[in-house]
Formats: C-alpha cells, structure tokens, sequence
C-alpha cells in the first residue's frame, strides 16, 4: 500500500510539473500560441501515463477511487509549486500575468467560476479518451478551446495561482479553487451522469 500511494504521488507530481511548465509557456507567450503550447502539458502527461486530477476524474469506477483521487490532486498541486517558484525568479512577467488570471477568476466569481470549469472538464475527459485510443486531434484542439473560452482548469490555475504575488492570497482564493475542482470533477462525468444507464 505504502508503495502504491509513493508511486501515485510520484506520478502526480510529474504531472503537475508538466501542466506547471505547460502554464509558464502560456503565460510567458500569450496571445493565440500561448494555449497552443500549453497543449505540450496534457500530451506529455498522456503520452507518459502520468496520473493527473483532470485525466483521472473522469474514469473512476468506484468509491473506493475517490482517495487516490485526492491524492492525485495534491501531487499535482505539488508539482505546480515546484514550477510556481521558478515563476518568482524568471525575468519574464510570469507573476503579472498570473496575477491577471487569478483577478480574473475572483471578478467572475466563485459559483460562476465552479460553473464555467465543468466545461473544461468535459474537453479533459473527451481529449484523454481520444488520446488513450490514438486520436490526438481532441486533445489538440481541446486545450486551447478551454483556455480561449475562459473555462478554469484545476491544475493549470493551481500554478497560476502559486505563481502569483503571495500578497493575493486570501480565503477567497481557496473556496474558488475549490469551486474550479468541483466544476471540473462534475464536467469530467458529465457524459457519464447524463447517459447514467449506459456505458460512456
């Protein structure tokens, strides 16, 4: 068991560092090629089989899958700290752009952000299962959609957030990134609780 969790985190936390370096690509470039690269995060995790919160939610079987989920998401929060600090000492605006993501996210709010975020978590399941069977052109496409349309991701706003000024965080920031895991949990089964009596 000891094992099995030290091996879930270690695969998380690479994931995370891959959706952290993926975030820095897009926060450093911007414009239309930056959620293009970003794209590079969720290819290196599939193409890896890293274990990943948004690559994860959408595929349990049973209850019994809901605590290495967890453990997922910390791993993953983890690995986004590690490339959220090389944020704080890179010259580029790393830190001015994420503080606009994480203003961005407070002014929509906390309930419309969890809202909007079940879309990204319908693209995330759809582009990893076409992945897993060989077709990469939801995931290609798919990535920069949930970036263009504004649909939090809880794993790419983790380094978002953790690259931002400390002076920003705050009790609100927690209940939104909650709101943005919810939403994302809740868009990744979304096939699956509408087609509840059938497999998705």
């Amino acid at each position: 068991m000891a094992k099995e969790t030290l091996d879930i985190l270690r695969s998380s936390v690479l994931a995370g560092i891959c959706i952290g370096v993926a975030g820095f690509g897009n926060l450093a470039i911007g414009g239309i090629a930056g959620p293009v690269v970003f794209t590079f995060g969720l290819s290196a995790v599939v193409l890896y089989k890293f274990k990943l919160y948004t690559g994860t939610a959408g595929f349990i079987q049973d209850k019994g899958e809901i605590g290495p989920l967890c453990l997922i998401l910390v791993g993953n929060i983890v690995g986004c700290l590690l490339v959220g600090l090389l944020a704080r000492v890179s010259p580029l605006p790393i830190q001015e752009n994420a503080a606009k993501i994480l203003t961005g996210r407070l002014s929509a709010g906390i309930l419309q952000s969890g809202a909007l975020a079940i879309g990204c978590g319908f693209i995330m399941t759809t582009a990893v299962k076409h992945a897993r069977n060989g077709s990469w052109w939801p995931l290609l496409f798919g990535v920069p959609l949930f970036i263009f349309c504004g649909f939090p991701h809880s794993i790419a706003d983790a380094f978002y957030y953790l690259a931002a000024p400390w002076s920003m965080y705050s009790w609100s920031v927690l209940l939104l990134y909650i709101s943005i895991v919810v939403g994302n949990f809740i868009g990744c089964n979304l096939t699956r609780l509408i087609l509840w009596d059938r497999k998705a």
